[in-house]
């Protein structure tokens, strides 16, 4: 198998988040202006997509073949529910569609609206062009940030990581003369999830560089990295995988960017209301301890969320560790 390939990264530790740190991180951008200024151009722009995406969602109206639905799931389902009448199956098709349909243009939608947020530029990628494999650019000096994006850490197998690595190879140079560059950051970014959680397919961009290049213009290889140095003819550049915080602490050239997407995100799209109960009862068993407050920690007051979406920042911060402690 490609995975256990001897540089790849034997040690991954888990990702760890603290429940303190996550509310000392909300309270650090409620009180900065500049981190409210983001939050808010951020909100406004979720919250657009989101309606402009809802709006174009099918109806439960709609005709049976608006769900694209699998005729041995439908059956699998009703087996599982004990379902009897079809009655009861209608009702959960809708449900099915919209969770498919939302989660093939959210990551799309983060991009779009997050990248101009922070000084980056939207990249079109048509198809079989020099752009393909782009999703965003910043330009610094000299040094031309690059980056594709996936929403999900599981995203890739072999062929795609092959071909990423064909693209910046056959065509980095030319995105360094197009942007009047001398200097290639590669970033393959990932929207949520941790290096744990990678199928380590993301990792076999760094090698398949690596071996495709002669060995005396490999200038840092990947073994038991997540990045790796070479020279593309006269040009220096750097690949580098980026999951989950590790890439919005580099779009947002700090590590509260990531407070600042997650608060966004509420605000769009979490109106404040009335909170679960202390001590609810979840179908999914650790959803109470994960989202309920950390213990003896006083409580905390701050403008840009109410007490009511509070636990939903540590259901969305759960999304970007391994294990979210209090």
């Amino acid at each position: 198998m490609a995975t256990s390939h001897a540089g790849l990264p034997k040690k991954v530790s888990p990702t760890v988040f603290s429940k303190r740190q996550v509310l000392a991180d909300l309270m650090a951008v409620d009180r900065d202006p500049q981190s409210q200024a983001r939050i808010l151009a951020l909100e406004n722009g979720f919250r657009t997509r989101v309606q402009s995406h809802v709006a174009s969602l099918p109806l439960t109206s709609a005709r049976l073949g608006a769900f694209s639905t699998s005729p041995f799931v439908l059956l699998i389902y009703a087996h599982l529910k004990q379902f009897t009448r079809l009655s009861q199956l209608e009702s959960h098709i809708p449900a099915a569609k919209l969770f498919s349909s939302i989660e093939t243009s959210a990551g799309r939608m983060i991009e779009d609206v997050a990248l101009p947020v922070y000084g980056w530029q939207t990249v079109p990628s048509g198809m079989h062009t020099a752009n393909s494999a782009l999703d965003g650019k910043c330009l610094t000096g000299g040094v031309l940030k690059a980056v594709t994006l996936k929403s999900g850490p599981r995203c890739l197998n072999d062929e795609m990581s092959e071909n990423f690595a064909d693209n910046v190879l056959q065509h980095g140079p030319a995105w360094l003369q197009e942007n009047c560059a001398n200097q290639l950051e590669f970033t393959y970014g990932v929207l949520y999830g941790t290096r744990a959680q990678s199928n380590k397919k993301d990792w076999h961009i760094l090698r398949k560089i690596a071996a495709k290049l002669p060995a005396n213009h490999v200038i840092q290889p990947p073994d038991q990295r997540w990045d790796c140095g070479f020279a593309l003819g006269t040009y220096h550049a750097t690949a580098t995988i980026r999951i989950g915080k590790d890439w919005w602490t580099y779009l947002g050239g700090s590590d509260l960017c990531l407070t600042e997407v997650c608060v966004a995100l509420i605000r769009a799209c979490v109106s404040p209301g009335g909170a679960d109960p202390v001590g609810q009862q979840y179908a999914i068993s650790d959803l109470g301890p994960l989202t309920a407050w950390p213990a003896g920690h006083p409580p905390v007051n701050v403008v840009c969320l109410q007490a009511s979406q509070l636990p939903w920042l540590f259901l969305l911060m759960r999304h970007f560790c391994d294990d979210l402690r209090d």
